[in-house]
């Protein structure tokens, strides 16, 4: 009888055990579930992103080039326009180391800037100031230039651009009083001219 009551003890912790088993198996398959469910969705996503990115690329593709075929027929039209007003011609000339500072020549050359070729001879040449010169000189070889090079009226010219960049300085000394020195700097400039002729 004691045998009897043990093997039904066993069979019952025996069975306790297999039912405790298939709950956490149907447990673990519920967690498992939602799991693989949801990695199913995640490819069916990216295959929805992918077939709608081109979706989206074919439609660029068809705007562009509804974009293109009407520009194609506006860009020879451009083309004419700027084909038939030719920009004139510029002259250019320059004069480099020239012994003045830079400062000084600045304020001639922003008096002769945009004139006429005839009023800024007539302004250097009655000019007081020491640049005057140099920059009438260089004027008048722009003119050269133009009459030579280009087959242009050089009594019909403008002064389009005029600079004057700083050179390089030459660097002295004078003797002064209880055997000291002070330094001289002689700057030297750039000078650059660009004519181009008159509009009528």
């Amino acid at each position: 009888m004691a045998d009897e009551k043990k093997a039904k003890k066993d069979d019952a912790k025996a069975g306790d055990e297999k039912a405790a088993a298939k709950k956490a198996a149907k447990k673990d398959d519920a967690k498992k579930a939602p799991k693989k469910a949801a990695a199913k969705k995640e490819p069916a996503k990216k295959a929805a992103k992918k077939a709608a990115k081109k979706e989206a690329k074919a439609e660029g593709k068809g705007k562009k080039a509804a974009a293109k075929k009407p520009s194609k027929g506006k860009e020879p039209a451009k083309k004419a326009v700027a084909k038939s007003a030719p920009q004139a011609p510029v002259v250019r000339a320059s004069a480099r180391f020239v012994r003045i500072a830079p400062r000084k020549a600045r304020l001639v050359a922003d008096q002769v800037r945009g004139l006429h070729i005839e009023k800024a001879r007539a302004l250097l040449q009655f000019s007081p100031r020491g640049a005057a010169r140099d920059i009438q000189k260089l004027i008048e070889s722009a003119a050269a230039n133009a009459e030579n090079n280009h087959d242009l009226d050089a009594e019909e010219m403008r002064v389009v651009t005029i600079t004057v960049d700083e050179g390089p300085t030459l660097k002295r000394f004078r003797p002064r009083a209880q055997g000291r020195a002070t330094p001289i700097h002689k700057r030297t400039s750039h000078i650059a001219v660009a004519l181009t002729p008159v509009e009528d």
